[in-house]
């Protein structure tokens, strides 16, 4: 039985996940271990309200454990030799240079990991693959702890993470399966019910699937590139729609119906964000690529490829609907995390958007509840089209919804918050430039009402 974790990463899957493990296993210590000192802080604050990431229910699943079997920490080395069992939850970004750049998963934090790993380690590990990895990652893994020349045993498990950012809390206590990529010799999968044991605290015995680690890793990817394939296709025929005179919405709730397809996943939007969909089809591409398949890399790229375009229509399209030019104006943003109840804001299309609108010499002003204005400004500095002075002069972010839509020539609306319903629409519309335009780039606002008041509406496809 294991008496002792270290997760190396704080992130945004490490900090939920073993969270959940230490609340539902109060028997086991839990270390989260992290070189980054200011996150590592911002998980101790006394305040738990302040931890560094915003998941409906996570403070206080926190709260409960923190100091008890939970513990949040800088000295990585001290909890490597202590853990039996160590999880790797670092980022795997996509390759900015060399061999597979701007597809590639760029593993050297997962190498420096293995390393450090090897270099400290006295005693067997079970090393779990957290991060999401190209497929055959473990045997890279293996490769570097076998070789290490002091004896330590080490057995590589792959345990990918399913979670959706604004439902990770949700997800980990109710997961709809949990997967356990292992070895299939008798060490190997000795290792594997030593991980299935402890999701065994909460999970279904039915609910937590067993497989070799490359088909582990394959899924991970896969089950990605489906749910964004399932948005790029919605997103195509919002286009269609909007030439026809169909309503995307309904076109949606139609096909949606058919038991074969579903619902889930067919809203049309301004393009699908965060750090996984993206990061993981080009991961994708780049592995069919590899072994020559170019057919299938092909077919995967045009999610991305739609996804892309579908923020550029956005943004075009309200340069064209404000007189073919937004030089000066103001255009406020509402949202800018990728999805709402998230702090997250990687590869968000609102970053795309303002870019798109900015170098069109645009004014954008920008609210969301949850993401500051470092972060913001951060996103935006990070793009190889923007600089640093230009992003400062012609961004502002302000606490205020209202503040920020006042004296504005449109909103854009790019991130569902529920609390963007709540408004007082008429108040809002009375501040603005007319006309006022809304541009619902999640089609989460009731159109009738806003043209009642006065608004010219458009939302995506219809």
């Amino acid at each position: 039985m294991i008496k002792n974790i270290c997760c190396i990463g704080a992130g945004y899957v490490g900090g939920p996940t073993m969270a959940i493990i230490a609340q539902k296993c109060p028997n086991i210590k839990v270390t989260v271990v992290d070189l980054n000192e200011e996150r590592i802080a911002a998980w101790n604050d006394a305040d738990v309200s302040n931890i560094p990431i915003y998941e409906p229910g996570l403070s206080e699943i926190v709260a409960e454990s923190r100091g008890r079997n939970l513990f949040f920490s800088t000295e990585v080395d001290k909890a490597i030799d202590e853990a039996e069992m160590i999880f790797i939850s670092v980022n795997t970004p996509t390759k900015t240079y060399g061999v597979g750049k701007g597809m590639a998963a760029d593993l050297k934090y997962i190498e420096l990991c293995a390393r450090q790993i090897a270099r400290v380690a006295k005693t067997n590990k079970i090393v779990v693959e957290k991060s999401t990895l190209p497929v055959r990652t473990a045997s890279a893994i293996k490769d570097i702890l076998d070789h290490t020349g002091n004896g330590v045993k080490f057995q590589i498990l792959s345990n990918p993470e399913f979670l959706a950012e604004g439902t990770a809390v949700e997800d980990l206590l109710a997961p709809d399966r949990v997967l356990i990529g292992g070895d299939s010799s008798n060490e190997g999968q000795q290792a594997v019910q030593l991980l299935v044991d402890v999701y065994s605290n909460w999970v279904p015995k039915d609910k937590i699937l067993t497989t070799n680690v490359w088909s582990s890793e394959l899924s991970k990817l896969t089950a990605n590139a489906f749910l964004a394939q399932r948005v790029s296709s919605i997103n195509a025929m919002s286009e269609l729609c909007e030439k026809t005179g169909a309503d995307v919405n309904e076109v949606a709730k139609a096909i949606g119906m058919d038991s074969r397809i579903g619902s889930k996943f067919l809203k049309s939007s301004v393009g699908f964000g965060g750090s996984c969909f993206q990061k993981d089809i080009l991961n994708l591409v780049y592995i069919a690529q590899s072994y020559g398949l170019n057919e299938v890399a092909d077919y995967w790229e045009q999610v991305i490829i739609m996804n892309d375009h579908q923020k550029r229509r956005f943004a075009k399209n309200i340069i064209k609907t404000l007189y073919n030019t937004v030089s000066g104006k103001k255009i406020a943003f509402l949202g800018w995390a990728f999805k709402k109840d998230t702090n997250d804001t990687r590869e968000s299309a609102a970053i795309y958007v303002a870019d798109y609108l900015l170098s069109e010499q645009a004014k954008i002003s920008v609210y969301d509840p949850k993401v500051n204005e470092k972060q913001i400004l951060f996103d935006l500095d990070y793009l190889e089209s923007r600089n640093e002075s230009d992003n400062k002069s012609g961004v502002s972010v302000l606490e205020n919804p209202y503040k920020v839509c006042e004296n504005a020539h449109a909103i854009a609306v790019l991130t569902e918050w529920d609390e963007f319903k709540t408004y007082d629409w008429q108040k809002i519309y009375d501040s603005m430039l007319k006309p006022a335009f809304i541009f619902d780039g999640r089609n989460l606002l009731n159109k009738e009402k806003l043209e009642k008041i006065g608004f010219v509406y458009q939302s995506i496809g219809s």
